[in-house]
């Protein structure tokens, strides 16, 4: 399998009109934080397709990822200034 996050930036760049997006706060039915006696969880409504596309042969698959963008770095997104270390 090809690294994911080289698939998503060549996704991204090169089809963005074809990647799907969807806050995952708005399809989870059920959730648990972590206890001693099971790990946390969460459970996510989606379409059939999402489904179908996790199953079946590896080289048929959609990759499917769960991508988490850290606050700090939503605060810097729109900002002009460039801080040290930090590429544009």
């Amino acid at each position: 399998m090809q690294d994911p996050l080289k698939a998503l930036s060549y996704a991204l760049e090169k089809y963005p009109q074809r990647v799907e997006m969807a806050h995952v706060e708005e399809l989870v039915t059920d959730s648990a934080r972590q206890n001693a006696k099971r790990p946390a969880y969460v459970t996510l409504s989606v379409p059939d397709e999402v489904v179908k596309s996790l199953k079946g042969r590896r080289e048929e698959r959609d990759l499917l990822l769960l991508v988490r963008v850290p606050k700090e770095v939503l605060e810097r997104a729109d900002s002009l200034i460039v801080l040290p270390g930090e590429v544009r």
